[in-house]
């Protein structure tokens, strides 16, 4: 009888190298800026060969990318944010002004996991480095996509006068990360003071304060 090939082992393997290639790109980007990170620093960092990191990874914006989405949602596993948890409670939550507030926190959690991360990364793509370009582009698609969806979950409670296109733009406006730069960086507040900021900005700027259920 023909006995299987059992690869578990193996592909526990590869995943752990992934990881660890994945935390060794942080801390170098973190540590030495977007431009200054090459891929050898990475390899030595990670205890790797170069060829290994191209092999799982591909180029360097390629893998800084997927530093940043797992950053984004906390770990490594194919599912998406609006997949998750807090995501989906914050969906199923029957008042908009809940749903804002559950947004704030998601928000919040968001920027607490990137950490310096982000902050690096839009320094660079922001001054024209040509490698993020496309991470720009694609991390501010993202970001309004997902404000939009925001604003069609509180679309029957907007203030009269804001329609749906306004509303998003006005919370991918609140939620932008050089805002919570500004505000926890330079400004020094900490995250909570933060979270109650943008929940309180996002519900008086799309729902009004005469709204029946904000609180007082």
């Amino acid at each position: 009888m023909r006995r299987e090939y059992d690869n578990s082992g193996r592909e526990e393997q590869a995943a752990l190298t992934r990881r660890r290639i994945l935390d060794a790109a942080r801390r170098v980007v973190v540590g030495h800026g977007y431009v200054a990170t090459t891929m050898v620093a990475i390899a030595e960092e990670a205890h790797v060969s170069r060829e290994t990191v191209y092999k799982a990874f591909g180029s360097k914006p390629e893998l800084v990318k997927r530093v940043y989405d797992v950053a984004l949602v906390g770990d490594e596993e194919p599912v998406p944010l609006r997949d998750r948890a807090a995501y989906r409670a914050m969906v199923e939550d029957p008042a908009a002004e809940g749903k804002l507030r559950r947004y704030a926190a998601i928000v919040r959690e968001i920027y607490q996991r990137l950490g310096p991360l982000l902050g690096v990364l839009l320094i660079a793509a922001r001054s024209g480095e040509p490698e993020l370009l496309g991470f720009l582009e694609q991390t501010d698609r993202e970001s309004m996509q997902g404000a939009r969806h925001i604003a069609e979950l509180v679309a029957d409670e907007l203030r009269r006068d804001l329609d749906r296109d306004r509303a998003a733009d006005t919370i991918w406006a609140l939620r932008a990360p050089e805002m919570h730069y500004l505000l926890t960086t330079v400004r020094g507040w900490s995250a909570a003071e933060y979270e109650r900021w943008l929940a309180e900005a996002l519900v008086d700027a799309l729902l009004g304060t005469h709204h029946p259920t904000r609180s007082t």
